[in-house]
């Protein structure tokens, strides 16, 4: 499809693809690989990657001063969630720098959709903060880009959520480059600067491990592959190019979306949504074993997928998202007639749903919450909680975290018959990333701060 005249206004819409802040019930026999430890939160939506948090009590007023550990200012922007490992908190950042009014004037002539910025230069950096004080240990200098392309003022150059294993933390800045910092030293093992793509409105994509791998998806205007590199040296290791047919106009062929690897008759399967398709791949060798179509046209995408028992779950995404179930308890790869159901209406393009107790939630971009049945993908209810989201959902001690762009931070307790929010509490500013939840202790990243919420933390 041609962009026209008479889609312009989808078009506009397509902009707010680029962030990503930025969930299965882990049931056997499939289930995510685990890179972490159920007492760290090593990657982007919790060890099991399913957004689940295994905590003790939380407090629900988080507008009482003596639930609040500690709120602390946080350099730059960035919407990468926080990691929590051991007594260390890490976040990756940008610090932008600005242009004279008419350079940014200039620079902006360009811009080819809304919304766009620009900036002089940027440096992206990792900052490591002591968990119990917040307190900033150390400040750690990756990478330094002159000139950088176009971002969307809702995006950020850190929104690449890092990963993290014993002894490194690996932070990802999509075309800007990849980095291995050692935990201990704060040293940088090696740097990665060969996967340059046009991300149009900025990186989204966040890395995963496994097996001695960093893998992430390159999906860009002009190229789209996925690849994998050693962790220990930085060296690329496979690269696989996406081989469905696309759009042949570039913005519909990028996409932000983080892949997934699960336990699938007995063998590790790397599940990779794309533009237009997702696929299959083998994890160790990046060989793919299958692609589906989604059944349209369906690009641009960040929510990430998840699965329960012998169900995959995809969002579509851009055009007119659905959210795919798809079975996958047979033999060999899959093909469109392993699509169970598909539901469409406020279904996300950017914050993943989550699925607790045989039931799916998720929020729309525009604040919409739905509440699915996992198993027919019939709507149970509908509901609005604010007014816009990029951040996936967390659970943690029984209730459902959702943050949105007006910094609100509502608390929903799950149930199959009506939506019942616990609490709502408005926060310093824009909640990007998604939560995180560790032991007894809440951390909310904003557009400025890291909360620290955890009950009777002040005398």
């Amino acid at each position: 499809m041609t962009p026209t005249n008479q889609n312009s206004s989808f078009v506009m819409r397509s902009i707010f693809v680029f962030t990503i802040v930025l969930a299965a019930l882990a049931a056997p026999p499939l289930r995510a690989w685990q890179a972490g430890t159920t007492q760290d939160w090593n990657q982007f939506r919790g060890p099991t990657a399913d957004g689940y948090a295994i905590t003790g009590s939380l407090p629900d007023d988080l507008g009482n001063a003596a639930n609040l550990a500690y709120k602390v200012a946080v350099p730059g922007r960035g919407w990468s969630s926080p990691l929590i490992m051991d007594d260390e908190i890490w976040l990756t950042t940008a610090i932008e720098n600005e242009l004279s009014p008419d350079e940014k004037a200039k620079r902006l002539e360009i811009a080819t959709i809304g919304g766009m910025a620009a900036f002089a230069s940027v440096d992206l950096k990792a900052i490591c903060l002591a968990r119990e004080t917040g307190t900033i240990r150390r400040t750690i200098d990756l990478f330094h880009v002159d000139s950088p392309p176009l971002i969307h003022s809702l995006n950020s150059f850190a929104s690449p959520t890092p990963v993290a294993d014993e002894e490194f933390i690996y932070c990802h800045f999509g075309a800007f480059g990849t980095a291995a910092v050692n935990r201990k030293s704060g040293e940088v093992v090696w740097r990665n600067s060969e996967n340059v793509i046009d991300h149009e409105t900025g990186p989204g994509s966040s890395p995963i491990l496994y097996n001695g791998k960093l893998i992430f998806h390159c999906d860009g205007t002009d190229q789209q592959y996925i690849c994998a590199l050693d962790i220990k040296s930085g060296k690329q290791v496979w690269r696989t190019n996406r081989s469905g047919e696309m759009n042949p106009v570039g913005m519909y062929k990028k996409a932000f979306c983080t892949p997934l690897v699960i336990q699938r008759n007995g063998k590790a399967e790397l599940i990779s949504p794309a533009a237009d398709w997702f696929y299959g791949y083998d994890p160790e060798t990046g060989t793919e074993r299958w692609r589906v179509s989604y059944g349209q046209q369906g690009f641009s995408n960040v929510s990430m997928p998840f699965v329960n028992d012998n169900t995959l779950y995809v969002c579509s995404c851009f055009m007119e998202s659905r959210l795919v179930a798809v079975d996958l308890s047979g033999e060999g790869g899959l093909n469109d007639a392993c699509i169970k159901w598909s539901f469409k209406g406020q279904v996300p393009n950017m914050p993943t749903p989550i699925l607790v107790d045989g039931l799916i939630y998720f929020t729309s971009d525009r604040g919409v919450i739905t509440c699915l049945d996992s198993v027919h993908g019939e709507k149970r209810w509908q509901g609005r909680l604010g007014r816009g989201y990029s951040s996936s959902p967390l659970y943690a001690d029984g209730k459902l975290y959702f943050g949105d762009h007006d910094g609100v931070l509502h608390i929903v307790r799950p149930d199959g018959t009506e939506l019942q929010i616990v609490a709502e509490h408005e926060l310093d500013s824009q909640i990007m990333a998604t939560p995180a939840a560790v032991d007894d202790s809440l951390f909310i990243r904003t557009a400025s701060s890291l909360y620290r919420f955890r009950k009777n933390s002040q005398p």
